[in-house]
């Protein structure tokens, strides 16, 4: 964690203003052209510069991401679904069969080989970075431009165009959770329950790949029923209904597969590792919730035996024992680090998932491990250990991500002064978070969904703080659109 530095902040910080300003200009300038051609022009390029990451930075798998990659080899070349054993991996984690399961699928289909899977990451990325511009326009149906800034934003967010590195399922989870907002946005909206399908069986699958989908069914609910009367009591419970029955069917599905194979006996998530090992992780004063060293393992496995019910016990025991030891002062200042560190950490750890930071090395094959690089090109060397290109990085993300909280905060409080409501599923998503993450085991990674709400929720801010002190400017820049803006 880089020392603060607050005059190197606010250069920084002031350096991503411009940055942001130029955007704007540029905005205007492309609203010249019609949403058939800029779009793709835009994704095109984004494209283009993730893959060039992906030679650039030729990231190996390693820790979760190189195991469960094993684990679909395994079961794909040699038939073994051992892991759901006492012991295993999946037998402790039997949500991760998801990703197993995907991976498995893809080497099934093409070459054995990294490349392949991180295309398919950018895919879901441009994807994500689609339903920004989307869920920005459902947001913002009575803007006269095309605001394709905040498209380009999204298409070039350093965070998103590295994680295509990281083998797992944050990038996928991230474009189908967001695309499950979208269309809940154009239910409310609209009234068609043909949306409020798609976001379920969106959700569904988006949960089934991360277990965090509950935060987005929850603030979907509630902003339905805050809507209910305009919406209608039998609509409403209808899209509910049909939202929280899809939501279960990936784990019910999983199971009932997996029984009828004979690939395993009996529920899978019967003896796995119980929610209380991440929320007795969660509780730590020396760190804060962000790792405990494998002592949260080691109740489970070594004490409990892998037993689920006995496990909870002890580890409720373990929390008791922590509330119990611990004054007020130490919890708030433990609960004071977790949200900071959470919250302001702004790269979501790309700088390890997606740089990296190792040598290289020459094997072939999934089989190499460690924190390395494939091979070694020019743009390794450059970012290699503490180099003034990585730190700068760091900083540019680090000093971005307050700048956007800041506009973030300039919409939601002129949102409420003017009473307009229509980003609460997504406030109800970032709240859900904070609380969730209070609790929970931390890691800043694990905020990487919620990247594209920030990003849509910042540049409405940003707008509406242009729009404040630039009154004339802004009226003027958008009557220089050459194309009217059609909508609906």
């Amino acid at each position: 964690m880089e020392k603060q530095q607050p005059l190197l902040f606010l250069i920084v910080a002031a350096v991503v203003l411009l940055l942001g300003l130029g955007l704007y200009r540029l905005s205007f300038w492309l609203d010249n052209y019609p949403k058939r051609i800029v779009i793709p022009v835009v994704l095109l390029v984004s494209f283009a510069l993730q893959t060039a990451i992906l030679f650039l930075f030729p990231r190996l798998p390693t820790d979760d991401s190189q195991t469960v990659l094993s684990l679909a080899q395994n079961m794909l070349y040699r038939g073994d679904y051992s892991s759901f054993a006492t012991s295993g991996y999946l037998h402790m984690f039997p949500f991760n069969f998801s990703i197993v399961l995907y991976l498995k699928t893809l080497l099934s289909l093409f070459p054995d080989n990294y490349l392949i899977i991180k295309c398919f990451n950018i895919g879901f990325t441009l994807l994500t970075t689609l339903t920004v511009y989307l869920l920005y326009k459902e947001l913002n149906p009575w803007s006269q431009t095309h605001d394709y800034g905040v498209l380009v934003l999204a298409a070039t967010y350093a965070p998103a165009l590295f994680m295509n590195n990281f083998i797992y399922n944050d990038v996928i989870a991230t474009a189908l959770l967001t695309s499950a907002l979208y269309f809940a946005v154009r239910f409310m909206k609209e009234l068609s329950l043909k949306h409020m399908l798609g976001a379920a069986v969106l959700l569904a699958a988006g949960n089934y790949f991360r277990s965090i989908g509950a935060i987005f069914l929850l603030a979907i609910a509630i902003g339905i029923l805050l809507q209910i009367r305009r919406i209608g009591v039998k609509k409403s419970v209808l899209a509910l209904g049909m939202t929280v029955v899809l939501f279960m069917v990936p784990g019910w599905a999983q199971n009932l597969l997996l029984q009828a194979t004979g690939k395993v006996e009996g529920s899978v998530t019967a003896n796995s590792a119980p929610v209380y090992m991440w929320l007795n992780m969660g509780i730590n004063v020396k760190t804060f919730g962000f790792w405990d060293n494998r002592q949260s393992y080691t109740i489970y496995q070594r004490q409990a035996g892998y037993d689920k019910k006995k496990s909870e016990a002890l580890f409720k025991n373990e929390i008791g024992r922590k509330w119990s030891e611990a004054d007020a002062g130490d919890l708030i200042n433990m609960y004071y680090k977790k949200l900071v560190w959470m919250w302001t950490e702004g790269t979501y750890q790309v700088e390890r998932y997606g740089v990296g930071n190792g040598s290289s090395t020459f094997g072939r094959g999934f089989g190499a491990v460690g924190d390395r690089y494939s091979y070694t090109t020019s743009a390794t060397e450059w970012f290699k250990g503490s180099s003034s290109a990585r730190v700068g990085l760091i900083w540019i993300l680090y000093a971005m991500n307050m700048v956007m909280y800041g506009f973030m905060l300039v919409r939601l409080i002129g949102g409420i002064r003017a009473g307009r409501f229509a980003e609460t599923p997504l406030v109800l998503v970032m709240l859900g978070f904070i609380g969730f993450y209070l609790l929970w085991e931390i890691k800043s990674r694990y905020l990487f969904p919620v990247y594209p709400l920030v990003l849509a929720m910042s540049w409405m801010g940003f707008k509406d703080a242009y729009a404040a002190i630039f009154p004339n400017k802004e009226k003027r820049n958008e009557c220089q659109t050459t194309e009217p803006v059609q909508f609906g």
